[in-house]
């Protein structure tokens, strides 16, 4: 078949929109005509598709298109060519539009849903359309014969004429999708669209061969049938079992799609596309039971020979014995293999009910089928609420009872979400991170808008800019609801607000839910902070941390401020590994005797949310282990820092091979002699640490990041007083030199940071330990006795021969 340029195929087009319908209708003259097929023209290849990824298999594109079913069209029947742009259509979705074949069993089912919709639509006013019996049960059925490789899913919708079948199947501008939506626009409904649109189509995935049977209340039943090779041909059914109404899709598989007979497949499907169609789904399945049935003679014989007795009595036992058996093994029970329809989509879609309607035990069991949970487990919260205006969805969200183990593992590679999106409850995807912001990935959910766009695409669906909105009120909503849950948990409540729901109720359901749920998904907000420059201050707020004046209770930042010393500027904290650790800061040691109240941040992520977060309600963080920490001030500081003037300069030249950038009066010691702080932009110690643990850290890279390093000293400790009065008597003090530097070591280890010579440290600290025990600094390691070593290693191996002799001579012995 030869390609076509694009510019002969716009002029084709145009040529056809001036040729009547009539003219692409043409008739079989013979029986021996019904193979013969007019070539639909091609498209250039690869037009309309998405570069880079929605390409199907080029090998499973060549066999699909060389795929050519054994049956004919009938030779009866009336036959037509497709439209033109169907032909492209058909080409552009075998070849490029679908990536996932999967989509056709929903497209289908979609469609089925939409004419149920509109039989019912019109039964409103017309109770008789729907007619008696099974016509009046608005449902799908799916069925497979494996044996002929067909899979079939009827409905009892609208049906279609043979002039609909003509227009639906065969064009798209006249489809009966775009002529009943507009029909609708003008009643203003606009939940319902009409029964076949493009996503028809779709078939041609899977088939090679299909047959459209549909029966119309107001025409006789008829049979659409084409192989997808541009034409297409329509008949009076006369030998089919009569529909009655609706209409029977039948899908000739290809050879690549023989999975989708296969049940679990097909259920699978259903469960994740069509879960929640307004209308039942069955499928005809198999299923084994076990069934009662007649004994063979021979077997209730062999079962049936009896024990034998050593007594009257026992002769009696078995006699009534044998009477039982005998009676039971009459029957036995084998396996037996039923079919039945089977319902696959019994959960309802609570969404579209209103929120006061709907009760909690429904919630929870709609959440477990939606996150495929079995425990017994409830979600800790939910939001359920419509939004309205420009973009209208409806939307359920749930914050799990417990996080996924690997919920951090692959946060920033991780494609998938927790949050569905249906369109007009057709499940659309669930891999797009436009709907809600990977910090809250942990929510599960859904999202069912009625005015988002079903395009040619659904798969492209994502980049639609109404999503941008339905993202900040699903955000605003999902914050709402985790801010919810603390505030109805009575730890959260301040004194009075305690005995006041002490008073007004008992129900301790909800005491301690969110320190759960903190602790569950803590770091979630914190990543949060981070990410969401529109949402920090709010984030900020469900912040929850240990301080020291929390007694090992969790306590937010409103809580803290409500806390603060009057006068005092500045929110205080400091990082480390553990709480234990922190509160045994040298750091903390000033502020603790002025009863300042000092935020712990423990995990390794608070290094990096401080960076964000530099203030909250016109307060500033301040870290107790870096410069600029202010306690008021102290009329005494001018006069210590020029008495300790002398000092601060000697100790900075002595240290001068560690690159210190400062000595310094320190305001924040009581008891320890000095500390190392770091610069207020730079890395902290532990900032360091977490930083120098990292698999694929480049030391020279980070070498600017660190903080330049100012030691800090005590002015009222003894040592640091004995050292100023050694270095004013004689600054070339060899003792007062080791002493600042073991000092300044000792400082860094205290003070969390790693040191750069841990040998050379050890051995100042061994001379130090010789000198307390008054050993001469000269004393020296006893050496061992070479002569010694040699002869035990000589008896050694003396030893080990006379043993293998022995065993030798064994085993000698034995041999004879």
């Amino acid at each position: 078949m030869r390609k076509w340029t694009i510019a002969s195929a716009l002029l084709l087009l145009c040529f056809l929109s001036l040729v009547p319908d009539e003219g692409s209708r043409f008739h079989a003259k013979a029986d021996g005509d019904a193979d013969e097929v007019v070539d639909p023209p091609k498209v250039e290849e690869k037009i309309g598709a998405v570069p880079h990824g929605l390409s199907t298999d080029s090998d499973v594109v060549k066999r699909e298109s060389e795929s050519i079913s054994k049956r004919s069209l009938r030779g009866s029947a009336e036959k037509f060519e497709f439209q033109a742009e169907v032909s492209r259509l058909m080409d552009i979705i075998i070849n490029s539009l679908y990536s996932n074949k999967d989509i056709f069993l929903r497209e289908l089912i979609s469609n089925s849903s939409d004419a149920l919709d509109k039989i019912r639509f019109l039964s409103l006013t017309d109770k008789e359309i729907l007619g008696e019996g099974d016509n009046s049960k608005l449902e799908i059925q799916i069925k497979l014969d494996k044996a002929n490789k067909v899979l079939s899913i009827r409905d009892r919708g609208i049906g279609m004429t043979k002039e609909d079948l003509i227009k639906n199947l065969g064009t798209i501008a006249k489809s009966g999708t775009s002529a009943f939506v507009e029909k609708m626009q003008t009643s203003g409904d606009l939940n319902l669209i009409g029964q076949f649109g493009v996503g028809f189509y779709s078939v041609y995935l899977v088939a090679d061969y299909v047959e459209v049977i549909s029966k119309h209340n107001d025409d006789k039943q008829h049979v659409w049938e084409s192989k997808a090779d541009g034409a297409f041909a329509i008949s009076e059914d006369t030998w089919n079992e009569p529909l009655g109404r609706g209409t029977e899709i039948r899908l000739h598989l290809r050879d690549e799609a023989q999975e989708y007979l296969e049940e679990g497949k097909l259920k699978d499907l259903v469960k994740r596309y069509s879960e929640f169609i307004n209308f039942p789904i069955y499928i005809w399945g198999s299923k084994e039971i076990d069934v009662d049935v007649p004994a063979d003679e021979d077997e209730s014989n062999d079962e049936e020979a009896p024990p034998e007795s050593s007594s009257e009595e026992g002769e009696d036992d078995a006699e009534k014995s044998e009477d039982d058996d005998a009676e039971k093994s009459k029957t036995k029970k084998v396996k037996e293999t039923i079919y039945e329809w089977e319902l696959l989509n019994d959960v309802k879609a609570i969404w579209l009910r209103s929120p006061k309607e709907v009760t909690e035990e429904e919630y929870t069991k709609f959440y477990h089928s939606l996150a495929k949970d079995f425990s017994d487990d409830k979600p800790m919260s939910w939001s359920h609420f419509n939004a309205e205006g420009d973009v209208e969805f409806k939307a359920v969200l749930f914050v799990p009872p417990k996080a996924p183990h690997d919920l951090y593992e692959s946060y920033y590679n991780s494609k998938k979400s927790n949050l569905k999106l249906y369109v007009r409850r057709v499940f659309i995807s669930d891999e797009f991170d436009e709907l809600l912001p990977k910090y809250l990935n942990f929510l599960l959910g859904l999202v069912d808008s009625d005015t988002l766009p079903l395009n040619v695409s659904r798969e492209m669906l994502q980049q639609h800019s109404s999503l941008k909105t339905i993202k900040k009120k699903l955000i605003r909503k999902a914050l709402d609801m985790i801010r919810k849950i603390a505030e109805e948990d009575p730890d959260e409540f301040s004194d009075k607000e305690k005995k006041a729901a002490e008073k007004s109720s008992d129900d301790d359901e909800k005491k301690g839910q969110y320190s759960r749920f903190w602790n569950e998904f803590g770091r979630s907000i914190k990543l949060g902070i981070i990410e969401d420059a529109t949402n920090r201050n709010r984030l900020a707020k469900l912040l929850r941390f240990e301080s020291s004046k929390s007694d090992g209770k969790l306590t937010s930042l409103d809580q803290y401020i409500s806390r603060m010393k009057s006068g005092q500027k500045d929110i205080f904290y400091i990082t480390g590994s553990s709480k234990e650790q922190l509160e045994k800061s040298p750091f903390l040691e000033r502020l603790k005797k002025k009863n300042y109240e000092v935020i712990f941040f423990t995990d390794p992520v608070d290094e990096y949310l401080m960076q964000y977060l530099m203030d909250y309600e016109d307060k500033k963080f301040q870290n107790v282990s870096k410069e600029g920490l202010k306690l008021g001030k102290d009329s005494k500081d001018k006069e210590l820092k020029e008495s300790f003037k002398d000092l601060t300069k000697w100790w900075k030249t002595a240290l001068s091979f560690d690159n210190v950038d400062d000595v310094k009066v320190s305001n924040r010691l009581d008891n320890t002699p000095c500390v190392v702080v770091t610069s207020k932009y730079g890395w902290s110690a532990n900032m360091e640490r977490i930083m120098q643990s990292q698999t694929l850290s480049d030391a020279s890279k980070q070498a600017y990041m660190r903080g330049k390093r100012v030691l800090e000293i005590n002015p009222r400790h003894p040592i640091i007083k004995d050292l100023r009065e050694r270095i004013v008597k004689d600054s070339e003090d060899e003792g007062a030199k080791h002493a600042a530097k073991l000092m300044y070591q000792t400082a860094l280890l205290e003070s969390g940071f790693i040191l750069s010579d841990p040998k050379d440290f050890a051995s100042q600290i061994y001379d130090t330990v010789k000198t307390s025990l008054n050993i001469s600094p000269d004393a020296t390691v006893e050496e061992e006795d070479e002569a010694e070593v040699v002869e035990t290693g000589s008896k050694a191996a003396e030893a080990e021969d006379t043993i293998r002799s022995e065993t030798a001579d064994e085993g000698a012995k034995d041999e004879l």
